[in-house]
């Protein structure tokens, strides 16, 4: 493992400049520095950077040796956007001359790409002059810029019609799962050692429910997204406790979408199918990740591949017209073939969006924190297969119209979403894009209150474990009552 040190002589932008090195090594250890004082140990790699009033230089030493040296000149105060992105072309620079090596998203180390194309379309700019800024700003690949660009302009057109001012999206959370896979990071509680506390968690839940649609009676609800976890292993009468509430507490007048991610088929029955049919549900989620056991087995998935199809089927048969499945490229020990095998069985099934996503290896996931035990087993993605999925969802009369990065991704892709046309989530394109507010229930939901089109956003937290969730509930009410007086007035 490469060992890498960045000295800073003050601490802006240093997590740009950490994330962009880790994007070239991403296997590598990196260690910040803000004095002389603390400076201690040796390193591989390591980069010193200074600010001054008008001017930045970097110099970076490699083995011990000087290898790159560049100072850039520009009012250091005067706008920070430019600086930021200037100073990571800088870092960019570095790190390209001293790998050889060209990253296809460039200089981007967020999640939201696609808002800079989205952006600049609102503003007027043409595709062209886009994807021109695109390259020259953040030295983006042309395929990864074309592929951004065609995908704002999708999204643009699926929202043309929703009110970002005065509509609003909700998020309901269920933290259960049937068992936790090995690569998830989010809060979720095994059901097991829940089940017992599921209605008094619901009681919670639904006291938060009625302060929102209380609060918010004077917005327009445009999606409802419930999440988890796994919503699926709420019993069917715990389903229909749910549904009933949402349905009692808020108006569909101009409801445009109502997700339930369904995911695990081990959670999902034809009783629980029916009861959420008779709801205004209009699309779900059954999501394999994969198609082969033997990974199913490895990941903690407890249910079998044709679980997965039996479930699809019974999907199809209860009479939801809008099923949505998630793959992971880059689970362990998939290769080309296996990931063939995934595609060809999803095809069969012939879904109506498809999202793929690429393993990212959270700090917080049981596979990061044990990679030792799965050292001989190989963690693969590469264009060819990312490929291979869009060839797929193409195939079956999809087009990509969602996109979002994450921390330490497989190989520095993407996740990206694709759909028939018509069948788009609305919902997942307003949490990326950060056009609307969406007001968020549940143990560890984040509410967003979104302003001036996406220019300034307000986070609330709730609490990520349960019991502080349920013991607590009248404080996370607090949190958002307090947020409004302070930012919606």
């Amino acid at each position: 493992m490469l060992k890498a040190g960045i000295y800073f002589s003050n601490k802006d932008f240093e997590y740009d400049v950490y994330s962009l090195v880790r994007a070239f090594y991403p296997r590598s250890e990196v260690q910040m520095y803000y004095s002389d004082e603390e400076l201690s140990g040796e390193f591989d790699l390591f980069l010193w950077l200074y600010y001054e009033q008008r001017r930045i230089g970097l110099k970076v030493e490699y083995e011990g040796a000087e290898k790159f040296a560049e100072t850039i000149f520009l009012d250091y105060e005067d706008d920070r956007k430019q600086t930021k992105n200037q100073l990571k072309q800088l870092v960019y620079r570095a790190m390209r001359s001293l790998t050889g090596k060209e990253l296809p998203w460039g200089t981007l180390t967020g999640i939201r790409p696609t808002k800079i194309p989205m952006h600049l379309l609102e503003e007027g700019k043409k595709n062209t002059e886009i994807a021109e800024y695109m390259r020259k700003t953040y030295y983006v690949s042309n395929a990864k810029t074309a592929l951004c660009i065609s995908i704002a302009n999708r999204e643009r057109e699926i929202l043309k019609n929703i009110d970002y001012e005065d509509g609003y999206s909700l998020y309901v959370g269920i933290p259960f799962c049937p068992s936790l896979c090995l690569y998830c990071s989010f809060g979720s509680h095994p059901l097991k050692q829940w089940e017992g506390r599921i209605d008094t968690y619901l009681e919670a839940l639904c006291k938060e429910l009625d302060f929102i649609s209380q609060e918010f009676q004077d917005k327009k609800l445009n999606t409802i997204y419930i999440g988890g976890g796994t919503p699926t292993t709420l019993s069917a009468q715990q389903l229909e406790r749910l549904l009933t509430h949402i349905g009692n507490q808020f108006s569909y007048d101009d409801l445009k979408e109502f997700t339930i991610e369904a995911g695990r088929p081990d959670s999902i029955s034809k009783e629980k199918l029916e009861a959420i049919k008779r709801y205004p549900v209009s699309r779900i989620s059954v999501n394999p990740q994969t198609m082969n056991q033997e990974t199913l087995d490895i990941i903690g998935r407890k249910h079998t591949v044709e679980e997965v199809e039996h479930t699809f089927h019974l999907a199809r048969e209860t009479g939801f017209d809008n099923i949505n499945m998630d793959l992971i490229i880059g689970l362990p020990g998939e290769d080309e073939a296996k990931v063939a095998h995934t595609l060809a069985r999803i095809k069969e099934l012939a879904p109506d969006s498809l999202t793929v996503h690429s393993l990212s290896l959270k700090r917080a996931t049981r596979l990061n924190l044990f990679k030792e035990q799965y050292e001989e087993i190989s963690f693969e993605n590469s264009q060819t297969i990312m490929d291979m999925a869009a060839g797929c969802a193409y195939d079956m009369g999809m087009g990509y119209y969602y996109l979002y990065r994450q921390k330490n991704i497989a190989g520095n892709f993407e996740n990206v979403g694709y759909a028939k046309v018509d069948k788009a989530g609305i919902y997942n394109i307003l949490i990326m894009e950060e056009k609307q507010s969406i007001l968020a229930a549940g143990a560890g939901a984040s509410t967003k209150y979104v302003f001036e089109n996406g220019q300034r956003i307000e986070r609330i937290e709730n609490v990520k474990d349960v019991t502080n969730y349920i013991a607590r509930i009248d404080e996370m009410i607090e949190r958002k009552r307090i947020g409004k007086e302070k930012w919606l007035r």
